[in-house]
């Protein structure tokens, strides 16, 4: 009777051993808890050993980078108040579990919602403070930056630390995409007048600086031709002065000879002249 005491004994002081014995992930954290109270935060992975349920429990809660993000675009307004949608995602990770399950106990749909409420804060915080176009063509490391600093505020105090925080996707309210869609059109057509207008003024500019070269080209041609054009008929008169100078009555003969030339050049050509005028000289008397 006493071996089988001593047996069973001994039975229940190794199951208490081994139900008592639990290992830690490398990946994980471990609360131990009695009666709904945290004792001991374990973060090295290893063995360990607490009391047998229910003196003592243990959940584990994970080391690793989280990830949370929307399922339904967030509806925000600008600095012009205009209505945009948001998509983010978060990275996050528990850096203090005591704090975390103080917080959040093992639920991790609290979790999910408490930080959704910091994203939507801090998203409104940071975007209603600029314009659309800063939002969307700005400088968004600036913008991710402010947002990620003021979500770690908050998020300290819960026992996360925000890791990076981006904004997936940007979009307008279908009830204004029209009337954005105008403005952005209107605005184009504005920008390509404008380019109109000034190819055009640049295209006249360059046709009157074309003309007025042209102009200028053409004058100095006819002033150097007129030059040339002078200085070759005073060559020529003095050319016949000098051979008039020689010989004049031979320059007469030659210039008579000329003027039948030009005179007759043509068997439909009529004169009527005096037989006896001084236009036929040297026509009856060549000598």
């Amino acid at each position: 009777m006493r071996f089988i005491i001593s047996a069973t004994g001994l039975f229940l002081v190794l199951i208490t051993f081994i139900t008592g014995i639990f290992v830690v992930d490398q990946r994980q954290y471990a609360i131990v808890f009695a009666l709904g109270e945290v004792t001991n935060v374990i973060e090295q992975p290893g063995f360990n050993i607490k009391l047998p349920a229910p003196f003592q429990n243990v959940i584990f809660l994970d080391k690793r980078i989280l990830s949370s993000e929307t399922h339904e675009p967030d509806r925000i307004i600008t600095a012009e108040k205009m209505n945009i949608l948001v998509d983010w995602y978060v990275k996050w990770r528990i850096v203090d579990p005591k704090l975390y399950y103080v917080s959040f106990g093992a639920d991790e749909q609290r979790t999910q919602d408490r930080l959704a409420q910091i994203v939507k804060a801090s998203l409104n915080d940071e975007i209603t403070k600029r314009t659309l176009r800063q939002v969307i063509a700005g400088d968004r490391d600036s913008l991710m930056a402010a947002i990620k600093k003021k979500m770690s505020d908050e998020a300290k105090q819960i026992g996360i630390q925000i890791v990076d925080i981006r904004i997936k996707r940007l979009d307008y309210v279908e009830q204004i995409n029209s009337s954005v869609y105008e403005r952005m059109k209107s605005e184009r057509t504005r920008v390509a007048n404008e380019l109109r207008s000034t190819g055009a003024a640049e295209s006249e500019k360059i046709q009157a600086d074309a003309d007025r070269q042209r102009t200028v080209i053409l004058a100095e041609a006819y002033r150097e031709a007129e030059k040339i054009r002078g200085e070759g008929d005073a060559k020529a008169s003095r050319i016949y002065a000098q051979a008039f100078g020689k010989n004049p009555e031979f320059y007469k003969f030659y210039r008579s000879l000329e003027a039948y030339r030009g005179s007759f050049n043509s068997k439909k050509d009529v004169m009527v002249v005096d037989p006896s005028s001084e236009f036929f000289r040297y026509m009856k008397n060549p000598r």
